[in-house]
């Protein structure tokens, strides 16, 4: 039965849906699309302020923390489903915290589903549990077993592993989406840094293989809402978009600002062992851990995955990076500049 909060408006049907990270960049994105459509949102924040600021935007704040189950129950009952998007990556956190933000928050989440009897979550994951593909473009049924090349990354696959997976098959009703590089208006990533940097003449080299599959925010926020309407409970979806190499989505956002000179490729074989002095480093210098990820990443890394079955199943339809891409630099360099 659908939450207490359920109506309805003409022939569709309005719900109440519970958002963690709805003050993220993908979170943001899937909060307005509810809202537009005139469902009612409740998100969780941490602290007043952000309350106050999310509450203009007529979404339902509640303050609480993922790491804190109790502070959350009283806002996600009576949801008509929910949507877990909130994470952590390790440059923000120390490593103990972010692993209780990616892990023990999910299964928080997850425990407070299935305790309070809500009919349905979508729990976000992301392409990077896969780890390095080695190029393959792999699907849903691929599992990797081996060391997982950042702190991040192997988190999130153990909130995939351990947490999600298991509690689905238990019986939580969960479906659980794997987006890849998300690109957009908004986006305070560090790719978007690099796309900015590079927008601005700053950036002169890249790493030549590393690759990601592209999608455009609004069509992963879609993909969430294709997901409670008709994902199957128990499966994984990826929802990705089109694998490119990070020079060339960088070449195709210079051509929008008259770009003629691309970054140069830097072979992979040539990172390497910078990437090894700084990982080294790193075990003493714990501030260089984000760069030494970065620089482990750039060394001809690929997070590469199929996403036929979220195309087949839930109608997931993400626009080419040629389309995608202008809003994103538009909003980037109006960022940049009013920045300055």
């Amino acid at each position: 039965m659908p939450g207490t909060a359920s109506r309805v408006a003409g022939n569709f049907l309005l719900m109440h849906y519970f958002v963690t990270g709805a003050t993220g960049f993908l979170g943001g994105h899937l909060t307005v699309r509810l809202l537009d459509v005139g469902h009612q949102v409740t998100a969780l924040v941490t602290d007043r302020d952000e309350a106050r600021e999310i509450a203009a935007y007529g979404v339902r704040p509640h303050v609480g923390s993922v790491v804190e189950k109790e502070t959350v129950r009283r806002g996600m009952r009576g949801a008509d489903g929910v949507f877990h998007i909130a994470g952590s990556r390790l440059g923000f956190l120390d490593r103990a915290t972010a692993e209780a933000v990616n892990v023990d928050g999910t299964r928080n989440v997850l425990e407070l589903v299935r305790e309070l009897g809500i009919p349905k979550v979508i729990h976000t994951s992301t392409l990077s549990v896969y780890s390095d593909t080695h190029g393959e473009v792999v699907d849903e049924s691929y599992r990797f077993t081996g060391k997982h090349l950042t702190d991040y990354d192997r988190m999130r696959a153990r909130a995939h592993y351990e947490v999600a997976l298991p509690m689905m098959q238990a019986g939580v009703p969960g479906v659980i989406l794997l987006p890849g590089a998300m690109y957009g208006p908004h986006d305070n990533s560090v790719m978007a840094g690099l796309l900015g940097r590079f927008l601005l003449g700053h950036v002169h080299v890249v790493a030549a293989a590393t690759a990601y599959c592209w999608a455009h925010v609004s069509d992963v926020a879609q993909a969430h809402v294709l997901a409670m309407e008709f994902g199957r409970p128990g499966e994984q979806y990826i929802v990705g978009g089109a694998p490119h190499t990070v020079r060339a989505v960088l070449a195709e956002a210079g051509k929008l600002v008259g770009r003629t000179r691309f970054p140069v490729p830097v072979p992979s074989w040539l990172v390497r062992p910078i990437a090894s002095v700084v990982r080294a480093g790193a075990t003493i210098v714990p501030a260089w851990r984000p760069a030494a990820h970065r620089l482990r990443v750039a060394t001809g890394v690929t997070y590469l995955g199929d996403d036929a079955k979220a195309r087949a199943e839930l109608g997931f339809a993400p626009r080419p990076l040629a389309e995608g891409l202008p809003d994103a630099v538009e909003w980037l360099l109006r960022d940049m500049f009013e920045a300055a």
